[in-house]
Formats: C-alpha cells, structure tokens, sequence
C-alpha cells in the first residue's frame, strides 16, 4: 500500500489512481467468464469483472464461484446446454460435471439424464 493512503475511502482512492493515469471500471451484467486452455476449460459463473487501465496496459480481474471442465475429445464437438445443465443439477443434487456427463451419454437428452443418475447408471 502507498503511504498516506490507509484511510481512503474508496472515492478518495479513484481519485487518487485517477491522477496516476489509472483508470477503473466494472463490467455489468456479466453472466459467464471462460478460460479455455488446450484440454479444460475454468468456468466462473455469475462474476464481479472490473477492468484496470495502467499505461496502455488493461487488466481482468474476476471474482466469482468457478468450476472446471474438460475439453477432451469425447462430446468436444457437440456442446451441452447450459440450462439442461441446470435443469439435471435441479432435479438430482449433483455436480456439474456428472451432469454434462449424463446428458452426453443420453444425447443431450434431460428428461433421459435424470433418470440415468436417479437409476445409478
């Protein structure tokens, strides 16, 4: 921390950034950020995203619940929908991941993947 800058209120500290050529701002209605490397993807739902502009350069940062995913061959081709995510999620009080897993051995099919993990298949 700067010195002469522990009690700012959080005006005063824009302020201040702002006379050091700093600029700050919040992304609103954010509703998905991805990073995607060669074989997973991190997935951070609902995030807080606010941009810092220092010298030319910008800077993320995102706060928020994440999971990860894989990015394997299996079902890379075919993506699953999200709400059909959610929807099995709901209904069954699993994990993300068993899932996208159940809707992909059940050709995306809900209705199909709930009953798959209800049966323990």
């Amino acid at each position: 921390m700067m010195p002469g800058m522990g009690k700012m209120n959080p005006r005063q500290m824009k302020q201040a950034m702002r006379k050091m050529g700093i600029k700050s701002e919040d992304v609103p209605d954010v509703q998905e950020v991805i990073i995607r490397t060669p074989d997973r993807e991190i997935v951070i739902e609902t995030p807080s995203v606010s941009i810092m502009e220092v010298q030319g350069q910008k800077t993320f940062q995102i706060a928020g619940e994440s999971y990860e995913r894989s990015r394997g061959a299996e079902g890379a081709d075919e993506p699953v929908d999200e709400e059909d995510v959610e929807l099995v999620m709901t209904q069954t009080g699993c994990s993300h991941d068993i899932a996208v897993k159940a809707l992909k051995d059940n050709n995306g099919q809900p209705a199909e993947a709930i009953l798959s993990i209800m049966s323990g298949g």
